[in-house]
């Protein structure tokens, strides 16, 4: 990349930024990063090498995605696994997924990201915890799959250590050992993680839930995240099936679990958050810990609504997610907004949830529960990670707030996607991809995994 090119992105339709209209007049790039925002008239003060007319786009922050199971791009609604709640649900898939390969991973990955990247997201968070045999490579298929596609990544190394013979849920051949994790664990991390900002491939530890890991893994991983400085990740308060789970076998509550196992703090985040209490939202406000909600995922299996403004209010990190594409079923952030922004009014009403609120939540929600302060924000010094969308298709005939009309007239695809300065989408297409190629093979391989599961 060089370092000094200049991009100016000019005069777009509307612009998600802090102030409105701070960015009438365009955005100016240099190298990886924003060096200005232009006002209605404004041109750049420096000359720019390139210049993109954007007179038709709506520009956004990159999305920014907190939680996925990229590998379930594989068994989207799988019959055995329709119309159930979670713990049925995992039930039904377990097995299916502890026939997956490394190459069937490897293009999962893919096609999870390029779904992303198409639908304006720049950064993605997945949660692998599958290390069946043959799998002991997870995530180094992952990094290497990823970097064909272009999105930022946070791998979170995944585990799950009590299989159904330890009185936990997931059937054994899926479980490892705790020393193996914990070895593999800081392998990754000292092999893929980049810290600072710019950082194209993050790792942080994710044993899966409280029904498939013991309290020790839940310390020991803490206890490595903070000797190498990577985050925490796990599965909480998604049902009332896990609340009970609790109870029954650590004799509490999932907050007062996560503070016992040394997880109530600034590095965790959890998936989903949604059977708290208020004293509980409180703990985890004061806390900082960082909630991904998962609006699509939580609706279909009807695990339950996030206190969303509970949580902000008290100070947790509130970001966005897709989750696994088995149980939403799709990677589609920008569509993952609109959803959180009508659930969430069921809850709250209509005017205590906005359009922007849900961008917020997408964008510098997500990007700040991920720990990352270089991206989710249009801002000088920002990492050029940008989200256009035009509004050219017939639901947009009519509209008038071209922000307010990408969530409530149904956007899906972005136009353009700019990653550390780089054109990853251009005209709705990823650079250098061949999609069809990628959907065919994806095609094959979910097929020989049902017909391995059924045999």
């Amino acid at each position: 990349m060089n370092a000094t090119r200049r991009t100016w992105i000019r005069n777009p339709q509307a612009c998600f930024t802090a102030t409105p209209d701070a960015a009438a007049g365009g955005v100016v790039i240099c190298g990886d990063r924003i060096e200005a925002l232009l006002a209605a008239g404004e041109t750049p003060s420096v000359p720019v090498d390139h210049s993109f007319d954007a007179r038709d786009h709506v520009l956004l922050p990159g999305l920014v995605n907190t939680h996925h199971h990229f590998y379930q791009t594989l068994t989207r609604a799988v019959p055995e696994a329709l119309n159930k709640e979670l713990f049925d649900w995992l039930q039904s898939l377990y097995p299916v997924w502890a026939c997956l390969t490394p190459e069937m991973l490897y293009t999962a990955t893919q096609v999870a990201l390029a779904e992303l990247l198409l639908s304006g997201c720049t950064t993605a968070a997945d949660h692998h915890y599958l290390f069946p045999e043959g799998m002991e490579d997870a995530i180094d298929i992952q990094v290497e799959a990823s970097a064909a596609i272009g999105n930022r990544v946070t791998l979170t190394r995944g585990s799950m250590s009590l299989g159904v013979d330890d009185g936990g849920l997931p059937p054994q051949s899926t479980v490892q050992s705790e020393e193996r994790i914990l070895a593999d664990c800081e392998r990754v991390i000292q092999r893929y993680h980049q810290s600072g900002e710019g950082a194209q491939v993050q790792i942080a530890l994710a044993p899966c839930s409280p029904f498939s890991v013991s309290e020790e893994l839940m310390r020991e991983s803490a206890a490595l995240a903070d000797k190498h400085d990577v985050l925490l990740h796990t599965h909480l308060a998604e049902t009332l099936d896990e609340e009970n789970f609790c109870l029954q076998r650590f004799g509490c509550r999932t907050v007062d679990y996560l503070e016992r196992v040394g997880w109530l703090q600034p590095r965790t985040w959890l998936a989903h958050g949604i059977h708290f209490d208020d004293a509980e939202i409180a703990r985890l406000g004061a806390a900082s810990v960082g909630v991904a909600h998962c609006p699509g995922s939580n609706m279909m299996l009807a695990s339950g609504i996030c206190r969303s403004l509970e949580l902000e209010g008290a100070g947790v990190r509130l970001g966005l997610a897709v989750d696994g594409s088995a149980s939403n079923d799709s990677s589609n952030m920008i569509v993952e907004a609109r959803l959180a922004m009508y659930l969430q009014r069921l809850r709250y009403g209509a005017a205590a949830v906005t359009h922007i609120d849900a961008l917020r939540w997408a964008t510098a929600g997500s990007a700040a529960v991920l720990g990352r302060s270089d991206i989710g924000t249009l801002a000088p010094g920002m990492q050029a990670d940008l989200a256009l969308f035009k509004l050219d298709e017939l639901p947009f005939a009519g509209s008038h707030d071209p922000l307010a009309a990408l969530l409530l007239c149904g956007a899906h695809k972005a136009d353009r996607v700019m990653v550390g300065g780089e054109w990853r989408v251009t005209d709705g297409e990823i650079v250098g991809l061949d999609l069809d190629a990628l959907k065919a093979q994806q095609r094959r391989q979910a097929t020989t995994l049902l017909q391995t599961y059924r045999a």
